[in-house]
């Protein structure tokens, strides 16, 4: 009898030891091991502000920019300034009386010289200026500046009148030119398909609503062969 119990004693031991090691094996393999903690990345430094220096450097850089395009436009050998001009009304002409000499459509003929056409809408209507060339050229571009940019983001439509008069619209719809914040005139260059015809003429169409206050046009260009 003692030899058969100490073996029952033994193969209980086992069996229990057995039963503990599968019971720690269950629980390693269900439990999922701990999460690994990230570390957040570190915030990017602020940029540091500009220096007034910096400041003073790019206001003059831009200016520089600004007199670098005024000058290769004035100086483009492919563009003519206008030799008459006439417009749909002129600041003034609605009192009665001759409008003053420093707001007529005449003040447009020739270069870029602070002599400008006002109109005399702030809000209601169409107004268009018309600016005649002595070359006709086959156009690539028309150039509009406007005095201050009174004006400029109310362009809607831009003509071409050819040698028999008759009228193209080479452009229309809003105006992307913003005012130049960067001079006293703001220049609207518009490109497009050079024409088969030979142009002598252009209409710039304003829509008074689409920026209120008197539009105020200094010079137009013509850009063509």
């Amino acid at each position: 009898m003692k030899p058969n119990l100490t073996l029952l004693l033994i193969l209980s031991c086992l069996a229990l030891a057995s039963c503990a090691k599968k019971a720690e094996q269950t629980a390693s393999t269900s439990t999922p091991p701990p999460a690994t903690q990230q570390q957040a990345a570190p915030a990017p430094a602020p940029a540091p502000e500009p220096s007034q220096d910096d400041s003073e450097r790019a206001k003059k850089q831009a200016l520089l920019d600004y007199a670098t395009m005024e000058d290769t436009y004035i100086n483009d050998s492919h563009a003519q300034w206008a030799s008459s001009a006439k417009a749909s009304s002129t600041f003034g002409d609605d009192n009665g009386r001759t409008p003053s000499e420093g707001s007529m459509p005449a003040n447009v003929v020739g270069p870029v010289d602070g002599k400008t056409w006002t109109n005399n809408h702030q809000d209601v209507g169409f107004d268009w200026l018309e600016a005649g060339f002595t070359k006709p050229v086959t156009a690539t571009e028309v150039r509009v500046v406007f005095y201050s940019g009174e004006g400029v983001e109310a362009v809607s439509k831009l003509e071409l009148a050819d040698e028999q008069g008759h009228w193209t619209t080479v452009w229309s719809g809003l105006s992307a030119t913003k005012r130049d914040q960067r001079g006293g005139r703001t220049w609207l260059v518009q490109k497009f398909d050079k024409t088969a015809f030979k142009a002598t003429a252009v209409k710039v169409t304003i829509a008074n609503n689409v920026q209120q206050g008197y539009k105020v046009i200094d010079a137009v260009q013509l850009v063509g062969e």
